[in-house]
């Protein structure tokens, strides 16, 4: 089996505002900064956007630049300082990121050094999963100079808190609303020991930098060298799981004996390096596969709620991928038995027999 492809659709490049007084903003920033860097105002189009309330446009700039990027990220919806903090964090460990060119703080516009429209996904070979290592080994290479750099106290803890608000999105979005279950009972009890599982396996792994998106999507592939993007959630906290999210992905699936080989060259590299893993690999690729479960619970719940409270259709049909993740990880161990039924129950993968959960 090899990865499935992303759903392909073409790229609308119109710049629009909802909101006058913004656009009026932007227009009275971008004249105020464009001598400086040899921006072409009347150039600016829309890039990108993510699932965030942040979007992306590119504007030409004159001279070798030749364009650059504008985040326009409201300041009542999206703080930039982690962004513009993180990125300074990447690029001080060595690993290539947006440099931060220009900040109006109050309006939330940034300009930045443009890394190119390629992404690693873009150019994977989903026939071929062995083409993939040597990108992978870049990933892989990014990945460990990043950890390398961590310090404690710099950037927020992935304590339990914050993964325990995490996995709470998958009963109240993808169970509740998506699902219309209702979360009591037996169900509601079985969620409960089963995160407070989670949480305490996650939480024995040794900490360092976090991603927590660290996936093809978000890496650039620009001359032959590598980049990251979407940062700005980077957390202090375990090992896993920026190596989890990588072979975990969201948008293409692989089978088990290429994620292992991948895992297993960052587990080696991550040894040579110094840095904190087990020194058994069946060891460290357990807590590396409870570690992707808590991700995959949590990112069900949010492409659930982008769907039903934001209105992007498109990550809820990505839910199917996690669910798989979930029942893979959950039929390997003895202690995740109870989840596994659960989850089948409610896909419908199994009929009902333990639960008799109620529907909303």
């Amino acid at each position: 089996m090899t990865a499935s492809a992303p759903p392909q659709s073409a790229p609308d490049t119109t710049l629009t505002w909802t909101d006058a007084a913004r656009a009026t903003a932007f227009a009275r920033w971008l004249e105020s900064v464009a001598p400086a860097h040899g921006l072409v105002v009347g150039s600016v189009r829309l890039a990108s956007a993510d699932a965030s309330f942040r979007r992306y446009l590119r504007i030409d700039a004159q001279g070798p630049a030749a364009t650059r990027i504008v985040m326009d990220a409201p300041p009542d919806k999206e703080n930039s300082a982690p962004f513009v903090q993180i990125a300074q964090l990447l690029r001080e460990a060595g690993v290539t990121a947006p440099q931060v060119l220009e900040w109006d703080r109050d309006n939330g516009f940034l300009l930045l050094d443009d890394l190119g429209t390629q992404t690693m996904l873009d150019v994977i070979d989903r026939e071929h999963p062995d083409a993939n290592r040597p990108r992978y080994e870049q990933a892989i290479d990014a990945l460990i100079r990043w950890q390398l750099a961590s310090r404690p106290g710099v950037l927020p803890p992935y304590d339990e808190a914050l993964l325990q608000r995490e996995l709470a999105l998958f009963p109240q979005w993808y169970l509740g609303q998506h699902r219309g279950v209702a979360i009591e009972g037996k169900l509601a009890e079985t969620l409960a020991s089963t995160f407070a599982l989670i949480v305490e396996t996650n939480l024995a792994s040794a900490s360092v930098y976090v991603h927590r998106d660290f996936m093809p999507r978000n890496l650039m592939i620009r001359h032959e060298q590598m980049a990251v993007l979407d940062f700005q959630d980077a957390v202090y906290g375990p090992i896993t799981y920026d190596i989890a999210s990588l072979m975990r992905d969201a948008f293409l699936s692989w089978d088990e004996s290429f994620v292992i080989d991948i895992t297993v060259r960052y587990w080696e590299a991550a040894r040579r390096a110094g840095l904190p893993v087990d020194a058994d690999f069946g060891d460290f690729y357990r807590a590396v596969e409870w570690m992707g479960l808590q991700r995959h619970l949590k990112v069900a719940g949010i492409f659930a709620r982008l769907t039903l409270r934001d209105g992007k259709p498109r990550y809820l049909a990505d839910a199917p991928r996690f669910i798989d993740y979930i029942r893979a990880t959950a039929s390997r161990y003895r202690e995740l038995k109870p989840l596994l039924r659960l989850v089948d129950e409610v896909e419908g993968t199994q009929a009902a027999t333990a639960w008799a959960f109620g529907r909303v």
